[in-house]
């Protein structure tokens, strides 16, 4: 464990809190949104669709359409984002 006068040579990138599915990827998706200065929901949908297959998926998969019907409503208002709808059976 590290004193608090220590510091770490890895990244907060290096280290992952609740599994390793990110790590995998050339670019995680918060270096992406970062550079690209995404916001909340455009980030939120760019990871939700990149772990999907290793987390959650299908949930994950619902998720990102939420953050997108979310921005939707954001930027051309809630009538906008009612148009979005998804129905599984």
């Amino acid at each position: 464990m590290l004193k608090s006068t220590e510091v770490s040579a890895s990244t907060p990138l290096d280290n992952q809190v609740g599994g390793g599915h990110y790590k995998k990827y050339k670019v995680q998706p918060i270096e992406y949104a970062m550079v690209n200065g995404l916001n909340y929901c455009q980030a939120n949908a760019i990871k939700y669709v990149s772990r999907y297959k290793d987390k959650n998926g299908l949930e994950d998969l619902l998720k990102a359409v939420h953050s997108i019907q979310q921005l939707i409503g954001f930027e051309y208002g809630e009538e906008a984002a009612k148009r979005v709808s998804i129905s599984i059976d």
